[in-house]
């Protein structure tokens, strides 16, 4: 079969392997589907933490099953399944607690070990997800829509709360899509006014500011001097992480989505004073899957306009080049095969 691997940094190179083998608690799927995020981006250029090369990349995962043994999942040949790319132990304390999403042996497709970037895949048949109601594109989105959901779950954010998503890329996106879902009032913050004009289309957000306009000042216009119950960072910038400090309410919430390959450094004395609540929000779990999916299902989430660049699975090597380019305008790019 056909598979394409990240060689080294910004050099991709076309390969022929041996199909994958049907195994117990396994189902090889034919993958019809692959989104591009950020993690092979900065994998691409050599930015990515906890990777190795070469590498296949691809974790945001949509296709069709080719073989099945007997499992207790209801998975047949022929279903339409996205899947969930995140391998846990389920040994370790995390996973014994039901956080399955930052497992202490993690390994995640695409990143540990290879990813979707081929014809066919070998899944455990848990970490796969029937999506036969819904399109192609619709279940490959889902896995970084999730991270989004997680990030809101992980919050308890509140119907009303004013909430601050730092960040209008496809993760940002997904925690503003599901932050509105809960009743909050959203506000974008970004430095594209392109991608912030999305963001009031596509996540339906209540605000949107430019970082570079005096950020503090315009939030506390907004919420009448009180500043935003919870900050969501979603940029993958040391400088944003650094800066979002001074945008929660007293009080409030800080949550890091994104993930830099650097220290992040704060000053204690502001940290102390508002009684902040620092957290990480690391990948998903199949419950915020089953949020994402319902959210599809029930017409929230418009996927047609949220891919906006696309390739074919042959052509991907010249292309990806050009997604990195912000004048190319990319939110989410998805390869075909």
């Amino acid at each position: 079969m056909k598979a394409i691997v990240c060689e080294k940094p910004r050099v991709f190179k076309r390969i022929n392997k041996d199909n994958p083998q049907l195994k117990k608690g396994t189902a090889i799927v034919n993958v019809k589907r692959i989104g591009v995020c950020g993690t092979d981006l900065h994998a691409f250029t050599g930015n990515q933490p906890f990777f190795e090369y070469p590498r296949a990349l691809g974790h945001e995962l949509a296709g069709v099953i080719e073989s099945v043994g007997e499992n207790s999942y209801g998975l047949k040949r022929g279903d339409q399944v996205s899947v969930i790319p995140y391998m846990e132990c389920g040994k370790c304390i995390a996973c014994r607690r039901g956080l399955t999403n930052c497992c202490t042996n993690m390994k995640v497709m695409g990143v540990h070990f290879d990813g979707g970037m081929a014809e066919q895949i070998s899944v455990p048949c848990d970490h796969l997800i029937k999506t036969n109601e819904l399109s192609l594109d619709q279940s490959a989105i889902i896995e970084p829509l999730s991270i989004g959901a997680h990030a809101v779950r992980r919050s308890d954010l509140q119907k009303g709360d004013f909430a601050l998503v730092i960040g209008a890329g496809p993760i940002g996106l997904g925690v503003m899509q599901a932050a509105k879902q809960k009743g909050a009032k959203v506000i974008a913050m970004d430095m594209n006014e392109e991608r912030l004009a999305f963001s009031k289309v596509w996540a339906k957000v209540d605000y949107a500011i430019n970082v570079e306009n005096g950020p503090v000042e315009q939030l506390m216009n907004i919420t009448n001097g009180d500043k935003p119950s919870i900050v969501f960072d979603a940029t993958g910038s040391s400088k944003s992480m650094v800066d979002a400090f001074q945008y929660p309410a007293n009080g409030g919430k800080l949550v890091f989505v994104g993930l830099v390959k650097s220290d992040i450094t704060f000053s204690d004395p502001l940290f102390h004073s508002k009684e902040l609540t620092l957290m990480a929000s690391r990948n998903a779990t199949k419950e915020d899957f089953d949020f994402v999916i319902n959210s599809l299902e029930n017409g929230f989430i418009d996927e047609k306009s949220f891919i906006t660049h696309r390739s074919k699975f042959d052509d991907l090597p010249n292309e990806f080049e050009n997604w990195l380019k912000p004048e190319t305008g990319v939110i989410k790019a998805m390869i075909e095969i």
